[in-house]
């Protein structure tokens, strides 16, 4: 293969659209007991993982909707339909 064959194929743009609001099946376990009223604790608990564990997915989160703490979380969730998405609802 030549080198300029390799080049061309990275360069070439995705056809994919990437949903920069998609998350995680644990991004979406995460959404679903804060916005339930549960703190770190009781999620790590209910999830059988550490708090730590927890707050490093609150923290990408959070990261990832540009948000600054839970009521602005919760908030753009339910802008962006993601918490109906997180129960089930279609």
């Amino acid at each position: 293969m030549s080198a300029r064959t390799a080049l061309s194929r990275k360069i070439q743009p995705l056809h994919e659209e990437v949903d920069p609001y998609q998350l995680t099946p644990r991004q979406c376990d995460i959404l679903r007991l804060v916005s339930i009223g549960h703190t770190n604790r009781e999620i790590a608990q209910v999830l059988e993982i550490s708090v730590r564990t927890v707050e490093v997915h609150r923290f990408n989160l959070m990261r990832r909707l540009s948000v600054r703490n839970v009521a602005q979380l919760l908030r753009r969730a339910l802008q962006l339909g993601l918490l109906a998405k997180t129960f089930g609802a279609k």
